[in-house]
């Protein structure tokens, strides 16, 4: 069972796909939290947004930080 393990092992360190496949892991992952943190700065925007457009529509006076 270990030399089955060790062959794998060596097969995986010698393969040009495995080294492709971290590439595609290693891209999704900060593709992933560029979008996040993308989403989460525009989604305060839109928050804020909101709460002055609900504030006009009920004739409150806001302050909007541009």
């Amino acid at each position: 069972m270990k030399l089955n393990i060790k062959n794998v092992f060596a097969r995986l360190r010698r393969s040009e796909e495995g080294a492709t496949l971290v590439e595609y892991g290693i891209a999704l992952g900060l593709a992933v939290t560029v979008g996040a943190g993308a989403l989460l700065a525009l989604g305060n925007d839109v928050d804020a947004k909101m709460t002055a457009a609900s504030g006009a529509l009920k004739g409150e006076e806001t302050t909007t930080t541009p």
